[in-house]
C-alpha cells in the first residue's frame, strides 16, 4: 500500500500543506528539466510520451488502491497533476524557459477552473476520473501553448 500512496501523492509533494496541485505540478516540471539537461530534445520528448503513459497506468492504480481510504478524489492525490503538466510540456520548444512557465501556467488555470468539459471528466469513476481530467487540462493547455507558438512563429 505504501506504493500506491507515494505515487498517488507525486513522491510526497501531495502531502504540501499549501496547495498540493500546485506542488505536485512544480515537482513534474521540475523533474521534466532536470531531463532537458541531461538528454537530447528528440530523447526529452520520447522520455516525456512515456512518462505519460506509464503514470497515467498505475496513477489510475494507485489512486483506486487510496480512494478507499482517503475518500473520493482526495487533495493529496496528485499523480493527475504530474501527468497533466507533462502533456503540456510536450509543447514547449527546444531551450524555452518561458515555454516551460507558460505551459505550467496553462495547465494550472485549466486544471483549477474545469473549463471546456474538463469537469465533466471527474463523472468518471475512479483513478479514471482522478486522472482523466487533468489529461484534458494538459491536452488543452498543450493545444494553447502550440497555437501560440503558431502565431507569434
Amino acid at each position: 500500500m505504501w506504493i500506491a500512496k507515494f505515487i498517488a501523492t507525486g513522491f510526497g509533494s501531495g502531502l504540501s500543506p499549501f496547495a498540493p496541485g500546485t506542488a505536485g505540478a512544480l515537482l513534474a516540471t521540475v523533474i521534466w528539466w532536470a531531463l532537458s539537461l541531461f538528454c537530447s530534445f528528440d530523447l526529452l520528448l520520447i522520455l516525456t510520451g512515456a512518462l505519460i503513459i506509464v503514470f497515467t497506468i498505475v496513477g489510475i492504480w494507485a489512486t483506486d488502491q487510496v480512494e478507499p481510504i482517503w475518500g473520493e478524489d482526495p487533495s493529496k492525490v496528485v499523480v493527475d497533476e504530474m501527468v497533466g503538466v507533462w502533456i503540456a510540456l510536450l509543447g514547449v520548444a527546444e531551450g524555452n524557459i518561458y515555454h516551460v512557465i507558460i505551459a505550467f501556467v496553462l495547465f494550472r488555470l485549466f486544471d483549477i477552473f474545469k473549463p471546456l468539459g474538463i469537469r465533466k471528466m471527474e463523472d468518471l469513476k475512479g483513478g479514471l476520473g482522478v486522472m482523466m481530467d487533468d489529461v484534458l487540462a494538459g491536452v488543452y493547455s498543450l493545444i494553447l501553448l502550440l497555437g501560440g507558438r503558431w502565431l507569434i512563429g
